[in-house]
């Protein structure tokens, strides 16, 4: 008979004050400037557009960071930024895959009818959907991370729509309930949503940091989305039809991770 040497597991550490600081103080103030959007109006308005952008992507960015590493937040920022500007520009000038489009001078510097902060829309995005489709799916990352940013997107086109953030030419089918969004860009996103997802899970690894953050800055985030676009289009925006369907579609893509989040298996 032999007794087998026993190594106890080590135990993830949680982050230093400093860290968790800086990922909630981020991630609060998304959403504090999210939370005034319909509260403002002209310029300001325009500012807090652009910069909830940024705060977005930057807490993001920091959650990536101390939740996975350095390798994952400089490539997943690299090819995020990268992607999204090239299916923009690819978008703005020969309307595939989201439809015809254009954006308007509020939203700041451009580059070549693209303005600078569009890709980091998609850096604010694209990590939450990394995230929760890799903790519910492990064959269909791509499909589900794919389905949750063009349901996400249900939410978000309209709002900027409606705020001349962006105009778009309908010829055909729309979005239900928007009649000035094509129904072409849900299929655009979800396509569009699918590859860049495809492409982080092959590059980007799994592995979690020793000392790293919990998967609920995310969690705040998606129900927040989620949240936000159903009382936000019922009482602020008079969109009901839309509050409903985008609740709908949304919540059949985030309340699984945000289910298993609340149990603590995300």
């Amino acid at each position: 008979m032999s007794i087998r040497h026993y190594t106890p597991r080590r135990r993830r550490r949680g982050l230093s004050q400093r860290a968790r600081v800086t990922l909630g103080a981020s991630l609060a103030l998304t959403i504090f400037l999210q939370i005034t959007y319909p509260l403002v109006h002209g310029t300001l308005l325009q500012y807090i557009t652009i910069a909830t952008v940024y705060m977005g992507a930057l807490s993001m960015v920091v959650h990536a960071y101390l939740s996975f590493g350095p390798k994952y937040a400089w490539r997943y920022f690299i090819l995020v930024v990268l992607f999204g500007y090239f299916i923009e520009l690819i978008g703005v000038h020969s309307g595939w895959p989201f439809g015809i489009y254009s954006y308007d001078s509020s939203l700041g510097l451009s580059i070549f009818g693209v303005p600078i902060v569009v890709p980091f829309a998609w850096v604010m995005m694209v990590h939450p959907a990394l995230v929760a489709a890799r903790r519910v799916t492990t064959k269909w990352i791509f499909l589900y991370g794919g389905g949750l940013l063009a349901a996400w997107d249900l939410f978000l086109d309209p709002q900027m729509v409606s705020a001349g953030r962006w105009t778009w030419e309908v010829t055909g089918a729309h979005i239900p309930f928007v009649p000035d969004v094509p129904l072409s860009n849900f299929f655009g996103w979800l396509l569009a949503g699918c590859a860049i997802v495809a492409l982080l899970n092959v590059v980007l690894p799994f592995e979690r940091r020793k000392e790293s953050a919990s998967v609920r800055a995310v969690t705040i985030l998606l129900s927040w989305v989620l949240f936000s676009g159903l009382i936000g289009n019922l009482f602020f925006f008079d969109r009901p039809g839309l509050a409903l369907m985008g609740t709908v579609v949304l919540g059949a893509f985030a309340m699984p991770f945000i289910y298993k989040s609340w149990l603590g298996e995300a």
